[in-house]
């Protein structure tokens, strides 16, 4: 069990420094004054934060889930892609160990859809092939602009698959999963359409993240449990508000045909990936790290705090750093987005390290 804890605690390293080092990248996008000033770090910026640093968190959960050792190679290749990327070896070196990360976990799945044959393992194996298309994507020489909705789409399905396991149990009525499935495929369907027909495939993009947000907030539990305490309540709480970011998102894909340019941009991936994405990793971190770590992280209000500043700086740097173009509020609000994630970082050490330790953690299981 010890050596399992280690190991996993090595993996997450990895991705905890493709954060670390993403967050510093932002800072530089921002002009704002940052520890490492590395060209190359804007460069690899989102590739750093979706793939090295989230995929990481995901593969991890996934390897653990799986129970062979080839499973840990797909964290393992995600956190070092991360580090390789930012070192002075060839960039297409760590974009290939990207692929190779993301070509794991899509086989991850095989034995886990084998396991269990549900419609959520297969939404989350669709989000897992998306990853693997952004990383080939990506070394290939695609600009992240034009590839957006193929990492957008991991998270979004991979997520949207998690909660529609518990939706299941909860309304136990058929046609609601098909519908969310449905919505899933045209989420796929539209990142890939956004390659050959851009105007088109972001519109149904666009529209496939509007449906999911409102199916998310129709027929997640958490619209249930917010009204409990405690540590259901905060989970419920930051879910519901990364599915109104992830509406934002959508609409912003649906109604502006020129997102890709200027400040509407900067709204449409943060919304997304900071608003919807973010969200999720703070309300899922006391139920998911447990599992990774063998420790505990106990529930404390005080991973409210980070939180709070993470939405109310997005708030401010999308209307008005973006929206009406103020750089002030941009800055600001980008410099509110990563010190909210630094905080929650250190929070959640503090708690992880003063809890007791507990090596019989529980299967993962979300409220």
């Amino acid at each position: 069990m010890t050596d399992s804890r280690v190991l996993s605690t090595a993996l997450l390293l990895g991705g905890g420094i493709a954060l670390l080092l993403g967050l510093d990248a932002a800072l530089l996008l921002l002009e704002l004054p940052a520890p490492l000033r590395w060209s190359r770090l804007a460069e690899v910026h989102g590739m750093l934060l979706v793939l090295s640093f989230v995929g990481t968190l995901v593969a991890l959960e996934r390897a653990i889930a799986l129970g062979r050792w080839w499973g840990l190679l797909a964290p393992a290749f995600l956190g070092a892609g991360g580090v390789v990327l930012i070192s002075p070896a060839p960039r297409w070196l760590g974009g290939l160990s990207l692929v190779l990360g993301t070509a794991v976990l899509v086989a991850s799945y095989l034995p886990l859809w084998r396991r269990q044959l549900a419609l959520p393992v297969l939404v989350q194996a669709g989000g897992a092939v998306l990853a693997f298309g952004a990383a080939l994507l990506w070394l290939g020489g695609v600009e992240v602009p034009a590839l957006l909705p193929w990492p957008a789409g991991f998270l979004v399905l991979t997520i949207v698959g998690e909660r529609m396991e518990l939706a299941r149990v909860a309304v136990r009525a058929a046609r609601v999963e098909v519908t969310g499935v449905a919505l899933c495929a045209l989420a796929a369907a539209g990142a890939l359409a956004s390659l050959l027909w851009a105007g088109p495939g972001h519109a149904l993009f666009g529209a496939a993240l509007l449906g999911l947000a409102g199916w998310l907030a129709r027929h997640d539990v958490a619209r249930h449990t917010v009204r409990a305490s405690g540590l259901a309540r905060f989970t419920a709480t930051w879910l519901l508000a990364g599915y109104a970011w992830l509406a934002v998102a959508g609409a912003i894909w649906l109604l502006a045909p020129d997102w890709a340019t200027g400040r509407t941009y900067d709204a449409v991936v943060h919304a997304v990936f900071l608003g919807f994405v973010m969200s999720m990793v703070f309300a899922h971190a006391p139920i998911i790290l447990p599992a990774v770590l063998r420790r505990p992280l106990p529930y404390r209000p005080v991973l409210h705090l980070p939180a709070v500043l993470l939405h109310g700086s997005l708030l401010l740097r999308v209307l008005l750093g973006d929206l009406r173009e103020q750089d002030w509020a941009w800055r600001a609000g980008g410099a509110g987005n990563i010190v909210a994630v630094l905080l929650f970082v250190v929070v959640a050490a503090a708690s992880v390290l003063t809890s007791r330790a507990n090596t019989t953690q529980p299967a993962v299981r979300r409220p």
